[in-house]
């Protein structure tokens, strides 16, 4: 199997580009030599690890800000994107997509809420099962609404959920 021009990397043999590193290959193109003694696996060739060499991108560095901002709404797996999103140091400069983050996150604790405290309390009165059944459809389809929203690349706030969000961006500068 050959490997990556650039990166050395494994790629099909039908490959015209390097899936790790987009690089394009050539026809019959030999394998980079191995790297240097105490050189790292995930540094550019030609640098040792340790001494000031870059990172390995991560799955967050090529990932358009749009994309991040929808992923935060995914209907109750959304809060982990989230969490990833409000700890990466690829997003710390950029508002909307903290703001969608803190916003996503408001989302799935009213789920929560929903699912915790109405929840437990279902068997003592079918209205209190009812109005938390309804709370619950009320957060999923905002979490749908929100995820065609930003899909558009429109930026809605939600009444009570955005101003917290927002607040709560505000706060991190």
């Amino acid at each position: 199997m050959p490997f990556c021009t650039k990166c050395g990397c494994q790629v099909d043999e039908q490959a015209r580009f390097c899936p790790a590193c987009g690089a394009p290959q050539f026809e019959g193109a030999a394998p980079p030599p191995p790297p240097p003694p105490g050189a790292s696996a995930f540094a550019p060739s030609g640098q040792a690890a340790g001494a000031g060499s870059p990172r390995r991108e991560d799955f967050l560095s090529r990932m358009p800000s749009r994309r991040a901002a929808l992923l935060c709404y995914v209907p109750l797996a959304g809060w982990i994107m989230s969490i990833v999103v409000l700890a990466s140091e690829r997003f710390r400069e950029e508002r909307t997509v903290r703001f969608h983050a803190f916003q996503g996150l408001y989302l799935f604790v009213v789920w929560l809420f929903a699912d915790w405290v109405f929840g437990p309390m279902t068997g003592y009165a079918p209205a209190l099962r009812f109005a938390g059944g309804m709370l619950k459809l009320a957060v999923l389809g905002l979490w749908v609404y929100m995820m065609m929203r930003v899909h558009a690349g429109d930026d809605v706030r939600l009444p009570v959920i955005g101003e917290l969000a927002e607040r709560s961006v505000a706060e991190q500068k």
